[in-house]
């Protein structure tokens, strides 16, 4: 999967509210999630640079919001 990164970076910097919201009660920090997409925003969107913790965070929180309709 390539990750847009525009869209990653607008999620980041702009709709960080929505990962708010997408953590909360989870046990996750919003920090966390904003943490591994910059360090994918910083490697051009390789998935492969990830370690098996950031992989779950991305695709429990990141890729479901890069892939949500805009609001």
């Amino acid at each position: 999967m390539n990750v847009d990164l525009n869209l990653l970076k607008n999620l980041i910097s702009k709709r960080s509210d929505e990962i708010e919201k997408g953590v909360a009660g989870t046990g996750y920090l919003a920090r966390t999630v904003i943490g591994v997409g910059t360090f994918l925003l910083d490697n051009e969107g390789d998935l492969d640079l990830l370690s098996a913790k950031q992989k779950v965070i991305f695709e429990k929180f990141i890729q479901p919001l890069l892939a949500a309709p805009r609001r």
